[in-house]
């Protein structure tokens, strides 16, 4: 009871605050088991009294403890959650005991923050909190799917199984959305580079230029005088061009990071860019098919199931779809039906889920879904990246190779000058 109580009290602490007792420290142990052999390893707590006492109920004499300083490390990434994810469904389907499997991918893991997050939730699991009640404590890293699939797998007694299906899918939507930024970020560091090679040329080649066919007196080419007109323009106003070049883009996509409507207004407007946006689409079809499909193999209900795709999913417009859906099969609709309504769904899809409704196997049939827009995402993204190369060297060919003829036209002219 004092247990649960606890795990209650934890559940209500503010979302910003982790509930991992700040003052703690962790503390690495030596010692001997009841057989005498040698043992040793980590332990969160809020002193050497208790580790003792921890080790003691165990069964184990301590010999040594030492309080471990922890560096904040890198910032978790999701692959290195997928990662951890894995390591850890192999151990358990192995036989490998859960606290064990713990310090084991903790001493592995070449990130201290991985280390030290993996330690704190070991640390509550030894203390009698369940491990989706642990994974709960620090949202930041382990959102609602993951823990609700955690949650069915400790009740169903299938953790190891449900913990493999986590890291496939956790690993196939990062290769998703690694594709789709691989995608949009290409062009962007193709404009950013030409950006930075014409900023040099007008700021400190076309002055040079400049000033030797003044001391000629010769007319110059209108093409020369534009790209002389432009220098002058930059070197006048470079300051404020900086501002537009470099700040106002730092400030949009902090705004976009960190502004609600912001996320919505851009998660429309990502769904409708020409070219870009049925790459979107497809990704974001391609997550929410893969989370329904995953949650629902699991044994999650399906009304269950739904309040975690939409979120998932990553896109505000398929969030609300979602809600939508939801709430008609609460009602007793079918989710064909309900997806039907919403009509962000290709019909490729709805014809997978009301063949899974029909035949009891929805979660495998949507799978088939997922698996096939996960493709069309691989096979988009190659396209349009085979697709980009010649438009992105026509493109700087024209920029810069037109910047270099008009600044030669001028030597042309040289001869009858002299």
């Amino acid at each position: 009871m004092a247990t649960q109580a606890a795990v209650a009290a934890n559940a209500r602490r503010p979302a910003g605050r982790p509930a991992s007792a700040i003052k703690d420290a962790v503390f690495q142990w030596d010692g001997r088991d009841r057989g005498g052999r040698v043992v040793s390893g980590e332990m969160r707590a809020g002193g050497q009294a208790q580790v003792q006492m921890a080790l003691r109920r165990q069964g184990i004499q301590s010999t040594k403890i030492k309080k471990r300083r922890m560096s904040g490390g890198r910032r978790v990434k999701r692959r290195e959650i997928a990662t951890f994810t894995r390591q850890m469904a192999t151990m358990m389907k192995a036989g490998v005991p859960l606290l064990q499997s713990f310090d084991i991918v903790a001493r592995g893991n070449p990130n201290p923050g991985v280390t030290k997050l993996l330690n704190d939730i070991r640390s509550d699991v030894e203390t009698g909190t369940s491990l989706s009640a642990a994974f709960r404590k620090y949202p930041l890293y382990f959102n609602d799917l993951y823990c609700n699939l955690v949650e069915a797998g400790e009740q169903a007694g299938i953790l190891e199984d449900i913990l493999n299906r986590l890291s496939s899918y956790l690993e196939k939507t990062e290769k998703v959305k690694s594709k789709v930024k691989g995608a949009l970020m290409y062009p962007c560091a193709v404009v950013v580079v030409a950006i930075a090679v014409v900023a040099v040329i007008m700021i400190w080649v076309i002055p040079t230029f400049k000033s030797v066919f003044e001391s000629f007196g010769a007319d110059l080419p209108a093409p020369t005088l534009m790209v002389v007109a432009m220098s002058e323009f930059i070197l006048k106003w470079k300051w404020v061009l900086l501002v537009v070049v470099v700040v106002v883009p730092i400030l949009f996509f902090q705004a976009w990071k960190r502004s609600p409507k912001m996320q919505i207004v851009m998660d429309r407007l990502l769904l409708q860019i020409p070219i870009f946006g049925p790459i979107v689409r497809k990704s974001v079809v391609a997550r929410w098919t893969r989370t329904l499909s995953t949650m629902f193999s699991a044994g999650v209900p399906l009304v269950e199931v739904l309040d975690s795709v939409g979120g998932a999913s990553g896109n505000y417009v398929y969030k609300v779809a979602t809600d939508k859906i939801q709430q008609e099969v609460a009602m007793g609709t079918s989710l064909t039906a309900a997806m039907s309504h919403a009509n962000v769904f290709p019909s490729m899809v709805l014809q997978m889920t009301s063949i899974g409704e029909e035949s009891g196997a929805l979660d495998h049939m949507v799978g088939k879904a997922a698996d096939f827009y996960e493709d069309e995402v691989d096979q988009a993204v190659a396209g349009l990246s085979s697709l980009m190369e010649p438009i992105i060297i026509v493109f700087l060919g024209v920029i810069i190779g037109g910047i270099v003829v008009s600044m030669y036209l001028p030597i042309f002219k040289m001869g009858s000058v002299v």
